[in-house]
């Protein structure tokens, strides 16, 4: 007998809920704690206020007696205020800055503010600053400004930037683009190295000298769900995108898996040779930590554009159920798979107006409901049970050994909630 029902393709054509009006977001400048300690040669010099210098510090939390790799560059009063040539002192400060750090050999200018509030065209000031100090220091610049963008575009800004000054090359290598911790990058590589994909390359090296290029013979796999620009320049260039669900859970990384090995040529025998250990042990890790979310609901509020691949994975993996998946920005040539594996039923919405959104949420009452810092007192004392966004994305939650884990940070709150009502 011939099955002739439709194809499902779960939330990929669901009608999109756009809001724009005010919004909880979390400083751009956030990526840079991550983005500094991944590079290891990189210094992010961050044109701001006093304030911003606060918040890194705090945010960092470095120690006193650390070298940190990024900075402050304060804007006085006079500054803002243009009786003072911010250029002059700025380029004061970073001749100070490369003088005193010689292991300096990529030097970031981060906008803290859009350009017309800072008074300073960082774009040219590192134009002249690269022709000045090359070819021992290359000079970039990007915004990461809280006005702006969320806090992880702070990453895909700087990774876009780094983008148009690589040098061209013809060789077929593949690209894996986005910041993870060191461990779970190496995982990633060890396990397409086993099945005889390469070269591989990483966007950001971990050094400026691990050089490579880029041209219509690279192909690039991407590591995190918010690098819409980096994508774009990526395209600009000539590379071709593997699209494929995010590496979140065993099913997400095996789908990311296999699209990179089918791109390779990779034989099924060899993908479940190197496959089959890592995902027993990520299913059993997954299933010891989901008896609490399965048949509960969940509801994300837009914060770090993590919310449709991590939606996708405790739907299909968890048994959960979403009412509403909030994200900043729907990038459907980036997250377009994992919505087609998502049931069709929640509400899928694009930025934000937060009242209308708490509204929605205080009426669904889910079992626990993702949100950014600002929110979750306020909803926690209404009786909700809440997720830290921010958390997500400071916690290594990619690839097989890691599923367990990403389980663990849902059904802990849920934990948590069912002793304190007993």
């Amino acid at each position: 007998m011939n099955d002739h029902s439709p194809i499902s393709t779960g939330c990929a054509n669901s009608p999109v809920l756009k809001q724009r009006g005010q919004r909880e977001v979390f400083c751009g400048l956030t990526g840079i704690i991550w983005l500094h300690r991944k590079m290891q040669d990189a210094f992010f010099l961050v044109v701001g206020s006093r304030t911003c210098a606060h918040l890194l510090q705090s945010a960092a939390g470095v120690m006193i007696f650390a070298e940190p790799r990024f900075g402050t560059a304060i804007l006085e009063e006079k500054d803002l205020a243009g009786l003072a040539d911010a250029h002059t002192e700025l380029d004061r400060e970073v001749a100070r800055l490369l003088s005193r750090r010689p292991d300096i050999k990529q030097l970031f200018l981060v906008g803290s503010c859009p350009s017309e509030v800072i008074k300073l065209d960082l774009a040219r000031a590192a134009e002249r600053m690269t022709q000045e100090y090359a070819p021992n220091v290359r000079v970039l610049n990007f915004s990461g400004s809280g006005i702006e963008t969320t806090f992880t575009q702070g990453e895909d800004a700087c990774l876009a930037s780094m983008v148009p000054v690589l040098p061209k090359t013809d060789e077929r290598e593949l690209l894996l683009v986005g910041a993870l911790p060191d461990v779970v990058e190496d995982q990633a590589v060890s396990l397409l190295t086993e099945m005889g994909v390469g070269p591989i390359r990483t966007l950001p090296a971990s050094r400026a000298a691990d050089q490579y290029g880029i041209g219509e013979n690279t192909v690039f796999a991407l590591l995190q769900p918010f690098l819409g620009d980096t994508h774009a320049e990526l395209e600009r260039r000539g590379a071709r995108h593997i699209p494929a669900p995010f590496p979140f859970g065993e099913q997400g990384t095996t789908a990311w898996l296999r699209a990179i090995a089918l791109e390779f040529g990779v034989d099924e025998e060899t993908f479940e040779r190197v496959t089959a250990a890592p995902r027993a042990r990520a299913r059993k890790a997954i299933d010891a930590q989901a008896k609490e979310l399965r048949g509960k609901s969940i509801f994300f509020f837009p914060d770090s554009q993590l919310e449709v691949p991590l939606a996708r994975f405790l739907t299909t993996e968890c048994g959960m159920t979403p009412l509403e998946i909030g994200t900043p920005y729907l990038h459907a040539g980036l997250v377009g798979p994992d919505l087609a594996l998502i049931p069709e039923g929640p509400t899928i919405s694009e930025g934000q107006d937060v009242d209308l959104q708490l509204d929605r949420a205080r009426e669904a009452r889910a079992d626990i409901t993702v949100c950014g810092l600002g929110l979750a007192n306020p909803l926690e004392a209404e009786g909700l049970t809440t997720k830290w966004a921010i958390e997500l994305v400071f916690t290594p939650v990619h690839f097989y050994e890691q599923a367990g884990d990403l389980a663990g940070l849902f059904s802990r709150p849920i934990r948590r909630r069912e002793v304190l009502d007993l």
